[in-house]
C-alpha cells in the first residue's frame, strides 16, 4: 500500500500536474477525490486551516498543499519517496 495519499478533485489543474508529477518519478500513491468524499473534505479543510486547497499531500500523517502546483517544493517535501525510486 503507498504511503503516500494525495486529496485532489480531478477538475482542478494543479491536481492533474501532481498526478503527473508522481506518475512520471513512479512514487506510488493513493488518490482521494474530496468532491466524492465529504470526510476527506472536511480533513482537507481542517489541515489547511479552514482552506478547501488541493493537491493536499498526506505522508506519515504529516499534511502539506502544493496550490498552486510547486515542483521545487513537492521534491523538498517528498524527497524520501523521490530517492528510493
Amino acid at each position: 500500500m503507498p504511503a503516500l495519499k494525495v486529496y485532489l478533485t480531478h477538475w482542478c489543474y494543479d491536481c492533474r500536474r501532481a498526478r503527473r508529477f508522481l506518475m512520471e518519478r513512479n512514487v506510488p500513491f493513493d488518490e482521494i477525490d474530496i468532491d466524492e468524499s465529504p470526510d476527506a473534505e472536511d480533513l482537507v479543510m481542517r489541515v489547511n486551516n479552514g482552506r478547501r486547497k488541493v493537491p493536499t499531500f498526506e505522508l506519515d500523517g504529516r499534511f502539506f498543499s502544493s496550490s498552486p502546483f510547486n515542483t521545487a517544493q513537492v521534491t523538498h517535501e517528498l524527497e524520501s519517496l523521490l530517492n528510493k525510486n
